[in-house]
C-alpha cells in the first residue's frame, strides 16, 4: 500500500505544516487506489461531489463538507473532477504537540483519532468561506515570513481547530467540559501505541499508576464509555483494518496482534459484530461495490 510522506514547505520555515489547493493535490484524491499518509489532514470542500471510505465507513461529500483524517488511515476516494473545489490543511503530529505545549493536543481534539462518529462535518456557505480565509491568512504567512510570523500562524490555527472542535462536539453531542486530569486523554494515546500488544485494562493501568476504578472513571466523564469498551472499539478497529488491507490469513492476523489462538480472535470479533471474520469480508466487498447501502 502506497504511504504519502509529509514533505516541508519550501516556504522557507522549518514547520512541519502546509495549506495545499486543489491544483496540487487532485492526482491523490482523483485517484480511488487504497492509501495512507503519515500526517493528519482537515479538508475543507467548498465544492464535491462523490464519496470517500475511511475508517472502514463511506462518507459522502458534498459541498461544504469538512473531512478531518488521522496519519495512516486507509482511505479510498471516489470524487469526480467536475466542479471540484478543495484546500487541505496538512500537518504532522510532532507540529501541533511542540507548537502547542502539549503533547496530548491532538487527542483533545474529538475528531483525530475517533473510531465511534463520522469524520465529517457539513458547515454553512459562510463558515466554509471563513475557514478558507483563515487557511489563506496562514499559507501567507508561511509564504512570506516574517519574524513574527510564528505567533500569527500558532494564534489562527489554534482558533480554527477549536472552532471545528466545538462544532463536532455539538453535532455528536460531545463533552467539551475540562476533565479533572488527562488520564482519558493518555490511555486514548497509548491504545494507538500498544493495543497491539496490550489488550487488557491492567496492562494500561499499570502505565498510568491508577485503579481500573480511576481509569473508568475519567475515561467514562471525557468519552461516555467505559475504559474496556474503549479498548474493545480500538482493539476491533484494528482487527477490521487488517482483514480489510492486509492480506494476511486470520492466524496470522492473531499472532500479529497477540492473541493466544485464532479461535480467540474469532470469537472476540464475533462477540463484538455478531459476524464471523468471512462474513465481515464479505459484506465490506458488497458495501464497497454499491450492493450495500
Amino acid at each position: 500500500m502506497r504511504t504519502i510522506k509529509f514533505h516541508k514547505t519550501e516556504c522557507g520555515v522549518d514547520f512541519l505544516l502546509n495549506v495545499l489547493t486543489d491544483g496540487r493535490l487532485k492526482d491523490s484524491y482523483l485517484n480511488s487506489d487504497v492509501y495512507n499518509a503519515d500526517f493528519f489532514e482537515i479538508l475543507f470542500f467548498k465544492k464535491a461531489k462523490g464519496t470517500l471510505i475511511l475508517n472502514q465507513q463511506k462518507i459522502n461529500i458534498t459541498d461544504n463538507s469538512i473531512v478531518f483524517i488521522s496519519p495512516f488511515q486507509k482511505r479510498q476516494w471516489m470524487l469526480p473532477p467536475d466542479n471540484l473545489d478543495f484546500t487541505a490543511l496538512i500537518f504532522q503530529e510532532d507540529f501541533l504537540n511542540d507548537f502547542f505545549a502539549d503533547k496530548l493536543f491532538t487527542y483533545r481534539l474529538l475528531y483525530f483519532y475517533q473510531l465511534e462518529y463520522a469524520l465529517n462535518i457539513i458547515v454553512t456557505e459562510e463558515e466554509m468561506q471563513k475557514a478558507c480565509e483563515i487557511l489563506r491568512e496562514i499559507k501567507s504567512e508561511l509564504v512570506e515570513t516574517k519574524t513574527d510570523s510564528v505567533h500569527i500562524i500558532r494564534s489562527l490555527l489554534y482558533y480554527l481547530l477549536q472552532k471545528l472542535n466545538r462544532k463536532y462536539a455539538n453535532k455528536h453531542n460531545l463533552s467539551l467540559d475540562k476533565p479533572e486530569n488527562n488520564y482519558a486523554y493518555q490511555f486514548k494515546k497509548m491504545l494507538e501505541i500498544h493495543i497491539k500488544e496490550k489488550q487488557r485494562i491492567n496492562g494500561y493501568t499499570d502505565m498510568l499508576g491508577i485503579s481500573r476504578i480511576s481509569l473508568n472513571k475519567a475515561v467514562k466523564a471525557q468519552f461516555n464509555v467505559t475504559a474496556t469498551d474503549l479498548l474493545k472499539q480500538r482493539l476491533l478497529f484494528e482487527i477490521k483494518n487488517y482483514l480489510i488491507h492486509s492480506g494476511l490469513t486470520v492466524a496470522q492476523i492473531a499472532y500479529e496482534l497477540n492473541f493466544p489462538e485464532p479461535n480467540h480472535l474469532m470469537r472476540f470479533f464475533k462477540t463484538q459484530t455478531g459476524l464471523t471474520t468471512t462474513e465481515f469480508l464479505t459484506n465490506h466487498a458488497g458495501y464497497q461495490n454499491g450492493i450495500i447501502s
